[in-house]
């Protein structure tokens, strides 16, 4: 009987998607998460998949732990083929890389056997990642010329082991075992017993390459017991050789200033995870639980007939992202583009503005180097402001900074609501129990909105919760509002951006580790 597909199959890529840094996975990885219909990942798998995914993209979790299955392997090989079958584009998303201990070759005999393309795309796989991240390099000229990548969890079904630990001890310089955890004590045994010293370094690195990576180092006699003393369970690396003494020398992952500090990210949905990412890359634990949604005007009356009559302005002046967005998309609906606004001065407060209005072809022609309403004002030719007309679409709960220092200069201004900032009540809730459970180090603050929607929601317990929490903002206005509320800012972004705000922060415990707080 022939079990090729009748109908033309759709094509599956073996994808790895690198040992847990999104950063490392590679640029065709990421592209092939753009075209695919179905993704088809693993529990290992660490990133955000709908970051990467286009919209209505098929996500299908098909994770195995040590001791539970959501599919076995025969039922994802069962699935590829079925998926295929449908003409869909998809990838199987694997930890690490999908050849090397990944079971991805059975995946593609599989495939091959039902006649389906496939391709393989090859990961950073976490037998070199995880030591590279904990300061561990697998070679290194005088102590080891070599290293071997061995399973810890061999298949329970094979009678005799197919590792040749007589072999394998002394064979070479350094042996990286991955899904070790359960038989440490087996495989510490078995190398001594074949001839390893028991004084040889060891190293066991769980979540390497993550904010959450932690590294016990000790000797191939005690790391056993070190790994039950500290409690390390999977996923975690085993090193064994002379290269895992370099760790204190060679440390720099887990020794920076934000490392593994859970860091709460106030901002709306769909910003927060622009400073999700700069704060991932920095080492920290994003803990993404937006205070407010951004909820654009239903009734845009006042925003269409401005936008019908863009001729009788001389500027328009857009004072965050959101108003940009909301504005052009707008501008669409209404079948107009960018040309739209020609003739008009484009004036711009912040950088990500500034980026979102180049995304739109327009290069903003005045935008002060200070990223507040203040200097908006302050560095503002009075010669360009007298006598002109400024459309400001913005937030309704704005304050009257901008608007008003125009007007003090001779220009009118057409103050143009087209969005409102509100409580997230769900995930609220959630930031008071983590605030409970003592789970929160760092709360930042982007906008003065974030800080009054929290502190409302939280109620007469704020401070309570708040305290031991280092509270960051970004900029003079929301440090105000903070303040104002009774909070303590241990934290205050000179540059009021994402990156600012980061930086600010990395300083702040770069010098309490210097003063050794």
């Amino acid at each position: 009987m022939d079990n090729k597909p009748e109908n033309k199959a759709g094509k599956v890529y073996l994808v790895g998607a690198g040992p847990g840094d999104p950063g490392l996975m590679t640029v065709k990885a990421l592209e092939l998460l753009k075209k695919a219909d179905s993704v088809v990942y693993d529990r290992l798998v660490d990133i955000n998949i709908g970051d990467y995914v286009e919209s209505g993209t098929e996500l299908i979790f098909a994770g195995k732990a040590p001791d539970r299955h959501t599919l076995k392997q025969t039922e994802i090989n069962q699935l590829l083929g079925s998926l295929a079958m449908q003409g869909k584009t998809v990838v199987r998303l694997k930890g690490g890389d999908p050849f090397v201990l990944g079971r991805g070759g059975e995946e593609a005999e599989h495939l091959k056997s039902l006649g389906i393309k496939f391709e393989v795309v090859p990961g950073v796989t976490s037998a070199v990642a995880a030591p590279a991240y904990a300061g561990i390099p697998v070679t290194h000229r005088g102590l080891a010329s070599s290293f071997a990548v061995i399973t810890g969890h061999e298949d329970p079904d094979k009678e005799i082991s197919s590792i040749n630990w007589g072999k394998l001890a002394t064979g070479a310089d350094t042996l990286v075992f991955l899904m070790a955890m359960a038989r440490m004590g087996q495989i510490t045994k078995r190398l001594m017993e074949n001839g390893l010293a028991g004084d040889t370094p060891a190293a066991v690195i769980k979540d390497g390459t993550r904010p959450s990576q932690k590294v016990i180092c000790a000797t191939l006699e005690t790391i056993s017991e070190a790994v039950r003393k500290f409690e390390v369970g999977p996923p975690a690396v085993l090193i064994v050789g002379r290269v895992a003494g370099l760790r204190n020398s060679l440390e720099w992952f887990d020794n920076r200033p934000l490392f593994s500090k859970k860091i709460l990210v106030t901002r709306s949905r769909h910003q927060a995870s622009r400073l999700s990412r700069v704060l991932f890359e920095a080492g920290a634990i994003p803990v993404e639980q937006p205070a407010i949604e951004i909820e654009p005007f239903k009734n845009t009356e006042r925003l269409d007939k401005a936008i019908k009559s863009i001729q009788k302005y001389q500027w328009v002046v857009f004072t965050s992202v959101n108003g940009v967005s909301i504005f052009f998309k707008r501008l669409s609906e209404l079948g107009y583009d960018s040309r739209k606004l020609n003739d008009l001065r484009v004036g711009a407060i912040g950088p990500a503005t500034a980026s979102l209005l180049l995304e739109h072809g327009i290069s903003p022609d005045y935008m002060p180097q200070e990223y507040t309403g203040s200097a908006f004002i302050k560095n503002l030719d009075k010669n360009m402001v007298k006598g002109q007309f400024f459309l400001l679409p913005r937030a309704k709960a704005a304050d009257d900074e901008v608007p008003m220092g125009i007007e003090s200069l001779g220009g009118q201004v057409d103050d143009v609501p087209i969005y409102d900032t509100v409580p997230s009540r769900k995930t609220l809730q959630k930031i008071k129990l983590m605030l409970e459970q003592k789970q929160i180090d760092v709360a930042t603050f982007a906008s003065s909105s974030t800080v009054t929607n929290l502190l409302g929601a939280l109620g007469s317990q704020a401070q309570d919760l708040l305290e031991g929490v280092d509270i960051a903002c970004i900029g003079p206005k929301t440090t105000a509002t903070a303040q104002k509320a009774g909070l303590s800012v241990k934290i205050i972004a000179r540059e009021s951006t994402i990156p600012g705000l980061v930086r600010a922060m990395e300083e702040y415990y770069d010098r309490r580790s210097s003063y050794g707080s």
